[in-house]
């Protein structure tokens, strides 16, 4: 057939047998006139197969990529049997990129390809093809469907998803330790050639590193590289398709490996010998220096741990690793002393903390140090010879008597002398005094244990040459007692007897107290201090005592009140004793002994009053007291002059006025007219306000002109005002009105009318109007007034 040997031929041209595959499809369309192949092919059922074979025949062309010539592609070529050559049939193609990518001669079936064409971006394309007849547009042939496959070339190199790894390695590793793998991809066919086949190689890196071909992991290449020595390196990997071979396209990247540390490298001191020194005065637990071992590891595999393992020092110090630094700080344990000793030598111990068995053969990871701790000497405050002191002393000792003795001494090796003082916030009453120079503690006044029986003293040493340096120490003294108190009742107590009272009836139980404090105890005897006709004293030899009566029967109104002298003595030595009085009322009491009524308190009864009665005392004295402030102050108001006699004699007073139009009253309290008219003689006026002891003559004072100034004026009065001894007091008020002569009115005042002899027409006021006739009336009539 014609197809077919087409078909054949192309394949042929791509060189590619393999690709005819045996699994294409051959079928013939049914037309009315066919051509039949008939192949007898023996079955097991004894039937003949019948194989038809179609006019034209395909299922897939191949199209190579990237294809690089300037005219279109040929692809390949469509041909139907029914195809006479006369043009009569036209061939349709559709389908992904028909017309675009891929388009087909109608009158030949010649298919092109109209650019390149990227495997990598589609690797195969399905179309449709039919046949129809041109005049009709009739299919001849059904549609039918196929595939262009495109075939690949090696356009694409190898590439690494990341452009630079990382990854790392523990140190002294084995030779062949893996490291870390890289891939590379490559978007060629894999099932087409050596496009896709990757190998790898190292291209920097060695001898340390090497890299597997076939899988991309990289290894160590050399034993026991050490991150002391480098930490760092840098492989470069290659990666390159068709098998490595020639020709082939290579991509590559980077890879940063680390050495990772390991617990290689042992501690140890850079000096064998290390020199401290530290002050005897340092405290306990003071940081007197350290010491440092190095190690070439890092982090934990550094971390070392520091102990004292010998020397004559461990008592007295210690050392403590500082886990930051990596140090041990050797601390204080015990106060150190000069005097004692001024060298110590410790040896000190280094160990990792974290050690790899792996390198035990490297040695042990330990290291030592000899380390020597100088002792410097200071100027020590004294030290006494107790941590405290107890002294005890009888309360009748004399004053100046030595009640002990502190002891202190210069602990330096120059001894310096002492001196001893007591701290007197600790003796504020200055009981106690000390000799500084021997430290003896004495009286300088009475002891008394009633009213301290301790006292608890601060004694300081201090150096004579260095009194900056002292030391304090504690001195309690306890008072003993000695029986110097003689007992007293216990209470006070308030007997009573009843008038029939009878022989030896019990009126009253007394005991006793004593201020001291006997060892053995508190005993004391009760007696009469004589003999008693009415009542009688019974000792009960336990402190206490019973008043019994001798009598039968009392009589109160003839004596109201017995007084009872009792003597109490106590036990110790020496014996003290006293006489306490007991008063004895007598009482008017019933069958049953119950007292009813007395005739008198006892006499040593202290008075009392109720607190009703202090309340009501209490008044009485405030209301008097108030009623004497009242009366003096009364007194002193009638005596004293008053400043101001009457209304009429304020000076410039002012007089208010409820009608319309008035005017004011002429007081003469004060020559005003002045004040308007400087040239007005003043008049001899005496001050109404006080009464002059002795008359002064006024001062006449040089009249102003009518042009001086209203300030000088005003300044002038006043300093004459101040001169003047028959003034207003400083506290009056003076007032000063100075209109001037430019009023067309002038002065409407009557003050003016006292002063001025001249007469005035007030005429001219009822003529200003109905609100002025209440004052033309007051001033109309001034002649007729002056007349009269």
């Amino acid at each position: 057939m014609t197809i077919y040997q087409f078909l054949l031929l192309f394949l042929l041209w791509v060189c590619l047998p393999h690709f005819c595959s045996p699994e294409i499809m051959f079928r013939r369309t049914p037309v009315p006139q066919q051509r039949i192949l008939n192949a007898r092919v023996p079955r097991s059922d004894g039937k003949i197969l019948h194989r038809q074979k179609r006019g034209w025949m395909w299922n897939q062309f191949f199209l190579l990529e990237e294809y690089t010539g300037s005219d279109y592609q040929y692809v390949g070529k469509l041909h139907s049997d029914q195809d006479k050559g006369d043009g009569s049939l036209k061939y349709i193609l559709s389908g992904d990129g028909a017309g675009t990518l891929f388009i087909i001669d109608e009158k030949t079936g010649d298919i092109h390809a109209t650019r390149r064409i990227d495997r990598e971006e589609k690797a195969f394309y399905t179309l449709r093809a039919q046949a129809i007849n041109r005049r009709t547009l009739r299919p001849v042939e059904p549609e039918s469907e196929f595939v262009i496959k495109i075939h690949d070339i090696n356009d694409n190199e190898p590439t690494f998803p990341e452009e630079i790894y990382t990854a790392s390695v523990p140190e002294m590793s084995v030779v062949g330790t893996s490291v870390v793998q890289v891939t590379a991809t490559d978007a060629d066919d894999p099932s087409y050639g050596n496009s896709a086949r990757v190998i790898y190689s190292i291209l920097q890196g060695q001898p340390y590193f090497s890299v597997e071909p076939e899988t991309g992991i990289i290894r160590t290449a050399l034993p026991n590289m050490n991150r002391e020595n480098r930490e760092q390196y840098q492989v470069v990997i290659q990666a390159k398709d068709m098998g490595g071979q020639m020709g082939g396209l290579s991509g590559t990247t980077t890879v940063n490996i680390t050495l990772t540390d390991v617990n290689d490298n042992p501690p140890r001191f850079p000096q064998n010998t290390i020199h401290l020194r530290v002050l005897e005065s340092s405290p306990v637990g003071t940081a007197i220096g350290s010491v440092k071992a190095t190690d070439a590891d890092t982090g934990k595999n550094a971390e070392v741990e520091y102990r004292i393992i010998d020397g004559d020092g461990t008592d007295m110090f210690d050392i403590i690793t500082e886990k930051d630094t990596q140090e041990g700080i050797i601390t204080v344990k015990k106060p150190l002393d000069y005097e004692s000793r001024r060298l110590y030598t410790l040896k000190v111990e280094a160990e990792n903390t974290h050690v790899d068995p792996r390198f035990y053969y490297l040695g042990p990871f330990k290291d030592t140090t000899i380390v020597k701790i100088s002792i410097e000497d200071v100027d020590e405050p004294p030290v006494f010879s107790r941590a405290s002191y107890l002294f005890e002393v009888h309360e009748d000792i004399e004053v100046g008597t030595i009640i002990g003795t502190v002891m202190a001494r210069d602990p330096d090796s120059i001894s310096s002398p002492i001196r001893f003082s007591l701290d007197r916030h600790t003796d504020l009453d200055r009981i106690f005094n000390i000799h500084s120079g021997n430290g003896s503690l004495y009286t300088s006044k009475p002891l008394d244990r009633e009213l301290s029986q301790w006292h608890n003293l601060t004694v300081i040493a201090a150096e004579i040459n260095n009194p900056k340096e002292t030391t304090r120490v504690a001195v309690f003294v306890r008072i003993l007692d000695v029986n110097d108190n003689a007992p007293q009742f216990a209470v006070f107590y308030d007997t009573f007897v009843c008038e029939n009272a009878r022989p030896g009836q019990l009126i009253q139980t007394i005991s006793a107290v004593d201020k001291d404090d006997p060892l053995g105890g508190q005993k004391f005897f009760f007696s009469l201090a004589a003999v008693n006709p009415n009542f009688t004293v019974q000792d009960n030899e336990d402190n206490t005592a019973r008043i019994l009566t001798r009598k039968n029967g009392f009589n109160r109104h003839e004596i109201s009140t017995y007084l009872l002298p009792v003597v109490i003595s106590d036990n110790d030595y020496p014996i003290q004793s006293s006489t306490g009085t007991l008063t004895i009322r007598v009482c008017a009491c019933d069958s049953q002994g119950n007292m009813q009524s007395c005739s008198a308190e006892a006499l040593l009864l202290p008075a009392g009053l109720s607190t009703g009665a202090l309340i009501a005392i209490l008044l009485c004295i405030i209301i008097l007291l108030v009623i004497v402030v009242l009366f003096a102050a009364l007194k002193r108001q009638r005596k004293k002059e008053p400043l101001i006699l009457s209304k009429e004699d304020i000076r410039d007073n002012i007089v208010s006025y409820n009608d319309e139009g008035g005017g004011e009253e002429d007081t003469q309290a004060f020559d005003i007219g002045t004040l308007r008219n400087p040239a007005a003689i003043e008049e001899k006026k005496l001050r109404r306000d006080i009464i002059p002891e002795t008359l002064f003559i006024p001062r006449r004072t040089p009249t102003a002109p009518d042009n001086t100034d209203v300030r000088d004026f005003i300044n002038e009065r006043l300093k004459e005002h101040d001169l003047d001894p028959t003034a207003p007091p400083y506290d009056s008020l003076a007032t000063y009105a100075y209109e001037g002569n430019d009023s067309i009115a002038e002065s409407l005042s009557s003050l003016e009318s006292g002063t001025t002899e001249g007469d005035q027409n007030y005429d001219y006021l009822r003529e200003w109007g109905p609100r002025f006739n209440k004052l033309a009336e007051m001033y109309g009539g001034g002649e007729s007034d002056k007349d009269s």
